[in-house]
């Protein structure tokens, strides 16, 4: 942490010694060592970091307190050049040695806000309270820091009881299939959760001075619930250069990532960006996946976008916009866009002070239920550094106050890269933590019940020729019958015609599949589901556009023993609509069909009118009445006969036999 009112301390006793003022030390040497000291950071080149030469001020500072352990000055200055190398102890050992030779050693008590934050950084929450309002009491304290150290102070009675209370945490190695003696973090996983790809830090001759640099692994589940060794994306996608941070779809076809230019302002061969770190989309078609673009729209700028989380019905991108401040300092927050119509994304918005905060915001995941976001941020009350925090969506569509997940999930170091499964019972985290293989390791735990999302499943199948067998690109639509929102928009892989989308539980659901040259599928299901059930699947096969049999619209639906359609039919009906124009030679009739229980001249009667409701829905919507027309059938014609029915042991069977019935169907004529 670099302090500002610290650089205002070194500066100020630059002009000391300018001014020929004294040092609290009379010792010669001990002040030759420490002026030089001073300077160092600034005159030569650390060869491990290639920064500021940090460690050799701090042994020229050493020297200096050879000859005098009372020179306060100098055990201030280290302790910030411990600081700039991440060394929290040692910057706390020598702030504390400075108080205790002089317990005012810097103006307005900036001394113990240094300490206070050191001593929160670590995890002394008690000492760091004691500090921190001792700063507090100091006149002449500076106001935004008096700001902070009250924050900090709420902090550390939060994490004194969070520690008191701690959750259930017991990580689990992912094991040797996706861990090495590189850094492994940043995963993201297919909803089905059995493809997982990663980022690896890989050493690599080619890259000048570091030799090292980041590309994409994938490891698959294997049959007996363990990852298997994990294998690099196809070159086109890794390359010399750093690419991280990724997110994939639920159907593990569509990718983006994060790629940033060099010093020269290149991006790599065949790709362009708009400054600094951008995100990079490609898909996959079949097994091959294509070269990455930069993400189409007003997503990326000059600025460095990381991070990305994209929603599962791909239509919604979370990703992490990072600045400069006006004061130097780096500043992230999250933002989200949704996708156009043309496959471009939208001017991002930023989220709300409920998510965002003045400080770093980061690694963000919006879980495939829709309403749940996992991030970790500075800004809310945590433990120090950057912790994870849950934050829901109401049906408002506002987020939730953002809530920590508490200890040891959090603790007084850095939290991020969280990745929780689709059923919301696993969540997955990198750690340097001992037992690994090596760096940074990718590890599993149970996720506490109180933070997991609504379980969601996948759903999958595969969208067909029904007389051929040929696999097909089918475009597909999923509503939520209960809302009417439509919760999926997709399409069937172009080579093998398979899909995967992730749905939430206990919900129902209208599903539409459309083809040019066939007639579209229409079915609705609910998923309700066993607890040990993992996924649901459906095959649809498209008919052909021939004169024939009728095919059942699904998703059309009406009040209770009226005509009167419901708005949730109008997606499905709007999807008959444009396939009579695409078609403009087809005529149709519109059919209806009742259940066998009731008045038979009722029925009758109640299923022309709801054949009528349709035909007279399509015409408003611009169908040329003479390409139309209606009858009902009444009981006539049931899929389930009452003898079938009777036959029938369960009650749930029997009434899903009698929905079966009464349906509204369209069949070609010419």
């Amino acid at each position: 942490m670099k302090n500002g009112l610290l650089v205002l301390f070194l500066l100020a006793m630059a002009s000391c010694s300018t001014a020929q003022m004294t040092y609290s030390t009379k010792n010669k040497k001990a002040i030759e060592l420490y002026e030089q000291a001073r300077n160092e950071p600034g005159k030569s080149v650390d060869p491990r970091t290639h920064g500021p030469n940090f460690a050799g001020a701090i042994s020229l500072l050493d020297k200096a307190l050879e000859k005098d352990p009372n020179f306060w000055e100098a055990h201030m200055v280290e302790a910030e050049m411990y600081e700039e190398l991440n060394q929290p102890y040692k910057a706390i050992e020598h702030y504390r040695k400075a108080i205790a030779i002089n317990p005012n050693p810097t103006s307005g008590g900036a001394v113990y806000f240094y300490l206070g934050t050191m001593e929160y950084s670590v995890g002394e929450y008690e000492n760091a309270a004691k500090s921190l309002t001792e700063f507090t009491k100091a006149k002449g304290a500076h106001p935004e820091n008096v700001a902070r150290a009250n924050q900090l102070i709420n902090d550390c009675a939060f994490a004194i009881e969070a520690m008191k209370n701690p959750t259930q945490f017991k990580p689990v190695n992912l094991g040797p299939g996706v861990n090495t003696k590189d850094a492994e973090y940043f995963p993201t996983i297919t909803v089905d959760g059995k493809t997982l790809l990663f980022t690896r830090r890989i050493e690599d001759k080619r890259v000048p001075v570091y030799g090292e640099q980041e590309d994409f692994y994938v490891s698959n589940l294997s049959t007996f619930k363990t990852w298997e060794t994990a294998i690099p994306m196809p070159k086109n996608i890794n390359t010399v250069r750093n690419e991280g941070a990724p997110t994939i779809s639920a159907d593990g076809r569509n990718l983006i990532f994060v790629a940033c230019d060099d010093e020269s302002g290149s991006y790599g061969e065949g790709r362009k960006g708009k400054g600094s770190c951008d995100l990079f989309y490609t898909k996959r078609l079949g097994n091959q996946w294509v070269d990455p673009v930069n993400l189409p729209g007003a997503i990326n700028t000059g600025n460095w976008e990381t991070q990305p989380s994209l929603s599962a019905d791909g239509k919604t991108l979370y990703f992490v916009r990072r600045v400069m401040t006006k004061s130097g300092i780096p500043d992230s927050d999250i933002y989200t866009s949704t996708l156009k119509d043309d496959g471009t994304w939208n001017t991002p918005v930023r989220l709300p002070s409920t998510i965002n905060t003045p400080y770093m915001e980061e690694s963000v995941l919006i879980h495939p239920d829709g309403k749940t976001l996992y991030f970790s941020s500075q800004g809310h009350r945590g433990m120090g550094g950057l912790d994870i925090f849950v934050s829901r969506m109401n049906d408002k569509g506002e987020w939730g106050q953002a809530e920590n997940l508490g200890y040891p999930i959090n603790s007084s170091a850095d939290e991020n890269s969280l990745l929780v499964s689709a059923d919301g019972e696993i969540a997955f985290f990198a750690s340097d933590r001992e037992g690994g293989f090596g760096k940074l390791d990718l590890y599993y735990f149970v996720l506490p019940e109180k933070f997991r999302p609504v379980k969601t499943l996948y759903f999958d199948g595969l969208v067909f020729d029904a007389v051929t067998k040929k696999p097909l690109p089918g475009k597909f639509s999923l509503v939520n019958i209960k809302t009417g929102v439509e919760v999926i928009k997709s399409e069937a892989d172009q080579v093998n015609g398979t899909f995967t989308v992730s749905l939430p539980i206990n919900e129902e659901y209208a599903l539409s599949v459309s083809y040019p040259g066939y007639t579209f599928y229409s079915q609705n299901f609910n998923m309700t589901v066993a607890d040990n059930q993992e996924s649901f699947h459906m095959d649809v096969p498209m008919n052909p556009i021939v004169a024939g049999p009728p095919t059942a619209l699904r998703n059309v639906f009406f009040d209770l023993d009226k005509a009167t359609l419901r708005p949730e039919s109008y997606v499905e009906l709007n999807k008959l609509r444009d396939f009579l124009k695409a078609n403009p030679a087809i005529k149709i009739e519109i059919g209806g069909h009742t259940d066998t229980r009731g008045d038979e001249a009722a029925n009758l009667k109640l299923s022309d009118a709801r054949a009528k409701s349709v035909k007279d829905y399509l015409i408003q919507q611009g169908i040329e009445a003479t390409r139309l027309s209606s009858k009902g059938y009444g009981e006539t014609m049931p899929i389930f006969t009452d003898e079938a029915i009777a036959k029938m042991t369960k009650e749930s069977e029997k009434e899903k036999a009698h929905q079966e019935n009464r349906r509204t169907e369209y069949k070609i004529l010419k």
